[in-house]
């Protein structure tokens, strides 16, 4: 596995990745099309560049002999969403479930960290669903601590969210 920053040549496999995770843990029962638009909307081939080009955003993915397993994104103009927290936010923090338990994340995100503290902020935040058993657990265990809570809006609809922070 290698971790390097992203490139325009990435953009259609951090899409894929995209739909790929966000529909698979948060879509449980079943894909409407009010979800399937959003996703498909959301998560482009054109979305991701334009990311990439934000001097704002730093992005790393990791790369396995057949093709990039995840990423992280790190935004540094984010408002935050509870008090306390700087403007440096992961923002999105995908790894393919099949790869999940490898050390990927852990490698992604502890890259994302050192990045984040040659910034010189104090913390970094992130928000994760509310409902999400399984990164509410890996961030826990990486030192991050539950802060707040805010709501992921879809058009009109609001989904809760906890809000962690990490302190340098």
């Amino acid at each position: 596995m290698t971790l390097r920053m992203a490139n325009h040549s990435d953009a259609s496999c951090i899409a894929a990745i995209s739909i790929e995770v966000w529909v698979g843990t948060y879509l449980k029962q079943g894909v409407s099309a009010f979800f399937a638009d959003y996703a498909l909307e959301e998560f482009t081939v054109q979305k991701t560049r334009n990311l990439m080009d934000d001097p704002t955003r730093f992005i790393l993915v990791s790369q396995n002999e057949e093709g990039i397993d995840g990423f992280i994104r790190v935004s540094s103009s984010s408002p935050a969403p509870v008090n306390g927290c700087s403007g440096l936010e992961i923002s999105t923090f995908y790894v393919q479930p099949r790869h999940h338990g490898k050390g990927i994340g852990k490698r992604l995100l502890s890259a994302a960290l050192e990045h984040c503290r040659e910034t010189c902020v104090k913390s970094v935040w992130l928000t994760t669903n509310a409902e999400n058993d399984p990164a509410i657990a890996f961030y826990l265990a990486q030192g991050f601590e539950h802060v707040g809570e805010t709501n992921f809006c879809i058009d009109d609809k609001g989904y809760l969210n906890n809000v962690y922070r990490l302190a340098f």
